[in-house]
């Protein structure tokens, strides 16, 4: 039962297969459509980005990363200052770990059918494993290229892209900051959205989310979009739809 419980998936990018880590999470918080990952990622870019010195110290920044698929292998990239310690950790450590998140929102047992139990919590969120290393200017530039013009949502005309900054400011950015490139190796995921309750319990649930504040009602929005599949489907249990 303990096993079971810590069993999470990967899918590994080149092989196209699934496998298992350890970490808490039960099958039914897992979310087995890769593309639903994927969209998770791009639509909440600023990622938390960690890794490890060769002391063991741990180090973390948080920046806006692209995720993008070229030659049937998936990469992050991104940038950060130089001379940081996380800078200095990633160029003599490439291992590194970018965590994902969404809102969360708090969900009291009084919601639930039977509320003599403990409340919880429900949130997105999704690790992604690689190997980091730095690119040189040239594609430091096209990082900041790209960067730009999709955070201005397209628009060639903002004074604030790239191609519209001075010749001056860019040396000097430039000489601040390096871009990298991470190659994943592994993701993984936990969307905790109350599927193991029972449907009176979930959709309680999900009317007080909507009475709350903007966590609460993406979380419902989340919760409402999976409704369906997790009560409605006459096809298959519960159960075996999450089984890995």
């Amino acid at each position: 039962m303990i096993e079971k419980i810590k069993r999470i998936f990967i899918f590994n990018i080149n092989q196209k297969l699934f496998s298992e880590i350890y970490m808490y999470n039960l099958p039914y918080h897992n979310e087995k459509d890769k593309e639903v990952v994927l969209q998770f990622i791009h639509q909440h870019p600023f990622a938390f980005l960690t890794g490890c010195s060769e002391k063991d110290e741990p180090v973390a920044t948080q920046v806006p990363v692209f995720i993008e698929e070229r030659e049937d292998k998936l990469f992050l990239t991104g940038h950060i200052m130089r001379k940081t310690d996380h800078h200095k950790v990633f160029e003599k450590n490439p291992n590194v770990l970018a965590v994902f998140t969404s809102p969360h929102t708090y969900v009291s047992a009084t919601w639930y059918s039977n509320s003599h139990q403990a409340s919880t919590w429900n949130y997105m969120s999704v690790h992604v494993k690689g190997l980091l290393r730095f690119l040189d200017e040239e594609g430091l530039i096209n990082v900041l290229k790209k960067t730009t013009l999709h955070f201005e949502n397209g628009n060639s005309q903002s004074t604030t892209i790239f191609d519209n900054l001075s010749k001056d400011y860019i040396n000097r950015l430039i000489n601040a900051i390096v871009a990298f490139e991470i190659e994943v190796t592994a993701i993984d995921n936990v969307f905790k959205l109350s599927q193991d309750r029972d449907e009176e319990s979930y959709h309680n649930i999900i009317e007080k989310l909507e009475e709350q504040g903007s966590d609460g009602k993406y979380i419902a929005e989340e919760m409402r979009k999976r409704s369906s599949q997790l009560f409605n489907d006459k096809d298959s249990t519960r159960d075996s739809k999450f089984e890995l």
